[in-house]
């Protein structure tokens, strides 16, 4: 498209675009507050018990629902619309499903929020892992055999849901679908729909709920694990910016 096609925004100095930019930002800044209020807000919904028996078919075989965890804490299931029928099968999966999976963050730092992230879908696995492998994924993505998807109101298109356990005990926090789903990706929206959060101590969480300091628990993807506590010059690090963002703000 020719850029004398489309109506263009006043031309301005240098001066009247920065005051420009400050009057948006002031404006980005509530939307942001209204944001993490929304996800305080999300922390504090009431859980569901999962008493239904789920079972899946993944790489190793047979999993249970609670086997998705993977030992950890929380569980978000992301329901990827893959199976016969679907535009692009049996070579693709959905056009808006498989844009979603390209933006996906290093799994790594969920696993550091005690968070797991899995794909489920109706594929059989020999499909899943043809596809993964064509599309150069990593997430776990397991076979859904039963009434999964449909008990947990996605079964067609997409949907998040996301699990809490106390125990072997299964509860469901939260859930999202259609353009709910577009903010998917980082590491931040999938934290901000869990029961937990983020799990940093500026967070508006209930009592007792796991903090720790903004920064020090970041890593990189590869050396999560490595050390039990953080690196001394990364604190150092990360107490100067945290000064530098609260001046800032």
């Amino acid at each position: 498209m020719s850029s004398n096609m489309i109506e263009k925004p006043q031309i301005v100095s240098r001066e009247e675009w920065l005051a420009a930019r400050t009057n948006l930002l002031a404006k980005e800044k509530h939307f942001t507050r209204e944001r993490d209020a929304l996800a305080a807000e999300r922390r504090r919904m009431p859980w569901l018990a999962v008493e239904k028996q789920y079972e899946f078919e993944g790489p190793k075989g047979k999993a249970s629902l609670l086997d998705l965890f993977e030992g950890r804490r929380q569980l978000i299931v992301y329901r990827a619309f893959f199976e016969p029928g679907v535009f692009g099968w049996p070579d693709h999966a959905c056009r808006g499903c498989s844009l979603g999976a390209d933006q996906l963050s290093h799994l790594s730092h969920l696993n550091a929020r005690d968070t797991t992230l899995a794909y489920a879908s109706r594929a059989p696995q020999p499909d899943i892992e043809r596809l993964k492998a064509r599309m150069d994924w990593k997430m776990p993505w397991y076979t859904i055999t039963d009434s999964f998807d449909t008990d947990f109101d996605v079964d067609e298109w997409h949907g998040t849901n996301a699990f809490i356990r106390d125990g072997d005990k299964i509860f469901r926090t939260y859930f999202i679908n259609n353009r709910g789903d577009e903010a998917m990706g980082s590491v931040w929206s999938y934290l901000d729909i869990t029961a937990l959060g983020r799990q940093e101590d500026w967070e508006d969480s209930p009592a007792g709920y796991p903090q720790t300091a903004p920064y020090k628990w970041w890593n990189w993807h590869d050396e999560y694990g490595s050390s039990a506590s953080p690196d001394p010059k990364w604190v150092e690090v990360s107490d100067n910016a945290l000064v530098t963002l609260r001046l800032k703000d």
